[in-house]
């Protein structure tokens, strides 16, 4: 499957697909399946994962790897964008970083490397965390 035309939205996918736009908080799988019961009592564990990849594979979502250890995040925004990623509770938040064409250009010749896209990740901690003094919990490498 490479176009949104090619997947065929069964009940089940629309159900993962719809879950996907209402959410802003970039879920795990397993977030994505009890959010999907709770509007499609009684669906399969296995067809909510297949429908992930399949929505990931076909270009409309995309997948989060966030480091060695960490489930895969879901996002419903597909265009360039970047993220900020709390290391104390794993909270995560699109940014546009505003790197341009051109920064990729030049770095690219400075490095003999022909870029061809980039993932931004900047860890830090969120507001709530840093208020209440919650100690970095996750690796910042991955």
């Amino acid at each position: 499957m490479s176009t949104e035309q090619d997947v065929r939205l069964t009940p089940q996918r629309r159900a993962v697909l719809d879950v996907l736009a209402a959410a802003d908080d970039h879920p795990t799988a397993a977030d994505v399946l009890d959010r999907v019961r709770a509007a499609v009592p009684g669906v399969g564990a296995a067809t909510v994962y297949r429908t992930l990849a399949l929505l990931v594979e076909s270009g409309q979502a995309a997948e989060l790897r966030l480091g060695q250890g960490e489930a895969s995040r879901y996002d419903r925004t597909i265009t360039q964008h970047d993220h900020l990623i709390c290391d104390a509770c794993g909270r995560v938040e699109d940014v546009r970083a505003g790197l341009r064409r051109t920064d990729l250009d030049d770095l690219g010749a400075a490095s003999e490397f022909t870029v061809t896209g980039y993932d931004l990740r900047i860890h830090g901690r969120c507001a709530s965390c840093a208020a209440a003094g919650t100690p970095v919990t996750r690796s910042t490498h991955g």
